[in-house]
C-alpha cells in the first residue's frame, strides 16, 4: 500500500547520553520523525524535535500537503492503520487498484493487478489467438452513425478558415528601401534579363536562377532560349560512356619479365585483377628486388594484405629504380603502411607513393605523427596519396613535399642556366 506511517526514535528509552557529563546532568533528547504519504504522489512531511534539559524547547517544522488544491491538514491526526482494519477484503482490493503503477517501491507482483480467474486451457498458440482476434473484429458490428452519410450534405459544423490579410500588400509594406546610387540604379534599370542573370551568377546567387542558366553564364555560352527567371530546367539524357575494359595483363608473363629484368617493361599495372595468390605476389616482389628497369608499379584493388605488403616493403628497400608505387584500395593495416613509408627511406628513389582507402579508414594520431616524421626525413618524395585526419600532420607533410618540389625545380633551373 502507498499509505505508510513511520516512527523512528534515537533509542529505546529516548535518552541519549553525551560524554563528559553525569547521567543526572545529561540533557535528554527525543527526536520524532513522522512521514505520511498519500495517494497520487501527495507527500506530507513533519519533523518534531523535542529537547529536555533545564529548559524545555519544542520546535515543529511542517510542510503542508495539498491534493487538487485542497488542504489535507485536517487528516493529519487520523490513524491510517485503524481505517484499514475496518475495510473488508473486497474494499482493500479496490483500494489496491488505485495504487500508482509507477511507484518503484512497490514489488512488481503488486504493481500489476491480474484479475483473470479462469484456469488455463493449454499453452499459448499465437496463430490461433490472432485468428480469434480477427474473427471477433469481423463479427463485431460497426457502431451506428448518429447521422447517416448523405452525399453533398455536411454533417456537423463546417470549418471556416480565419480571414487572412493580403500577404502581397503586407510584404510590400515591409520592403526595405536600399539606395544604390543613381549610377547603379540606372545600370540595373537598363540591363536586360540575360545580363541580370549573368550578374547573379558572378555574385553567386544560385537561388535566383536554375542550373542551366548558371552554367551558361559561367561558360559564357549564351542563355538558353525561353528560360526566364521562372524557367524550369528540363531533364537531359545522360551521356552513355563505354564500360572500362577489364585489365587483361598477363600476371605470369609480367612476373617473368620482372624477374628477368626485361628492359621493355617500365610500367606494370595490375589494377583490379582478382584472385591473385600470395605466392604470385611474393614472386613479383622477389624479382622487384633485382630489377633495374621498372619505374612504375600499380597494385590497386588486388587484395594486398599485411603479409604481402611486408614483403613489398622489403623489396622497395633494395630497389633503386622504382619512382611510382600505388597500393590503394587494399587491406593493409596502419602499422604496415608505416613500414612501407619507412622502406622509402632506404634507397630514396620513389617520388610518388599512394596508399589511401585501406582496411582502416582512421589511422590515429600516433600513426599519423610517425608517418609525418618519416616523410620529413625523405628528400625525394614529391606526392603522397594518403588521407591524414589531423591538421598538424597534413600541414607538415604538405609543407615538406612543397620544399622537395621547390628544391628539385631550383636544381633543374640551375642546371639549365649553367
Amino acid at each position: 500500500m502507498d499509505e505508510t506511517d513511520a516512527l523512528v526514535r534515537t533509542s529505546d528509552d529516548g535518552v541519549v547520553n553525551s560524554g563528559g557529563h553525569d547521567d543526572d546532568e545529561a540533557p535528554t533528547v527525543e527526536e520524532t520523525y513522522e512521514v505520511t504519504t498519500t495517494r497520487r504522489k501527495t507527500v506530507r512531511t513533519s519533523y518534531k524535535i523535542q529537547e529536555t534539559s533545564s529548559s524545555t524547547k519544542t520546535t515543529t517544522m511542517t510542510t503542508a500537503a495539498k491534493l487538487y488544491g485542497k488542504d489535507l491538514s485536517e487528516y493529519d491526526d487520523i490513524d491510517v492503520d485503524e481505517l484499514l482494519s475496518q475495510l473488508t477484503p473486497e474494499e482493500i482490493n479496490i483500494l489496491a487498484k488505485e495504487v500508482d503503477p509507477d511507484d518503484s517501491f512497490m514489488p512488481p507482483s503488486q504493481r500489476c493487478s491480474y484479475e483473470c480467474d479462469k484456469s488455463p486451457t493449454g499453452p499459448l498458440n499465437r496463430k490461433k489467438l490472432i485468428e480469434h482476434i480477427n474473427k471477433q473484429a469481423m463479427e463485431t458490428p460497426d457502431i451506428p452513425e448518429l447521422k447517416p452519410y448523405v452525399p453533398g450534405v455536411v454533417r456537423g459544423k463546417k470549418w471556416v478558415p480565419p480571414p487572412q490579410e493580403n500577404t502581397k500588400e503586407k510584404e510590400a509594406e515591409e520592403q526595405i528601401a536600399i539606395d544604390l546610387g543613381e549610377e547603379y540604379e540606372q545600370a540595373l534599370s537598363a540591363a536586360t534579363q540575360e545580363e541580370i542573370i549573368d550578374l547573379a551568377a558572378i555574385l553567386g546567387f544560385h537561388s535566383m536562377m536554375n542550373q542551366d542558366q548558371y552554367h551558361a553564364s559561367l561558360l559564357n555560352s549564351g542563355q538558353p532560349v525561353g528560360l526566364g527567371w521562372d524557367g524550369v530546367t528540363k531533364a537531359s539524357q545522360p551521356k552513355v560512356y563505354p564500360m572500362e575494359p577489364p585489365n587483361d595483363t598477363d600476371v605470369d608473363a609480367t612476373i617473368k619479365q620482372v624477374r628477368d629484368d626485361d628492359s621493355a617493361l617500365t610500367d606494370l599495372n595490375w589494377n583490379n585483377i582478382k584472385n591473385i595468390s600470395d605466392e604470385k605476389f611474393i614472386q613479383l616482389f622477389e624479382g622487384l628486388e633485382m630489377n633495374t628497369h621498372l619505374e612504375s608499379l600499380s597494385l590497386t584493388n588486388v587484395g594486398l594484405n599485411d603479409k604481402t605488403a611486408q614483403r613489398l616493403a622489403d623489396a622497395i628497400e633494395k630497389n633503386s629504380t622504382l619512382r611510382v608505387l600505388n597500393v590503394e584500395t587494399n587491406f593493409i593495416s596502419p602499422a604496415v603502411i608505416v613500414r612501407l613509408i619507412r622502406g622509402l627511406l632506404k634507397t630514396k628513389s620513389i617520388e610518388e607513393f599512394r596508399c589511401s582507402n585501406q582496411r582502416s579508414q582512421v589511422l590515429g594520431n600516433k600513426i599519423e605523427m610517425e608517418i609525418t616524421q618519416l616523410v620529413e626525413q625523405n628528400p625525394t618524395l614529391l606526392r603522397l596519396g594518403l588521407h591524414l585526419e589531423f591538421n598538424d600532420a597534413r600541414h607538415r607533410v604538405a609543407a615538406h613535399l612543397q620544399r622537395n618540389i621547390d628544391r628539385i625545380r631550383q636544381s633543374r633551373l640551375g642546371v639549365a642556366t649553367s
